[in-house]
């Protein structure tokens, strides 16, 4: 099994993260969870900020995490 698979915190923070910088709303936070959905709007938060900083496409590449 894949680590990504195994660390649903992580995991969850990655997922914001895509959904702050793609401009989607916090409402569409999928978990139910406390810990992961405070992770969730962790990377949510995180990514809307570089959103507004103007780091999406290529610009925010160096922000990846490598998997």
């Amino acid at each position: 099994m894949r680590r990504q698979k195994r660390d649903m915190n992580t995991r969850a923070f990655d997922k914001g993260y895509q959904a702050g910088v793609s401009g989607r709303s916090l409402d569409y936070c999928p978990h139910e969870n406390d810990a992961h959905r405070q992770n969730w709007i962790s990377g949510w938060r995180e990514g809307r900020c570089d959103q507004w900083d103007g780091l999406t496409g290529v610009s925010g590449v160096h922000k990846m995490r490598a998997l």
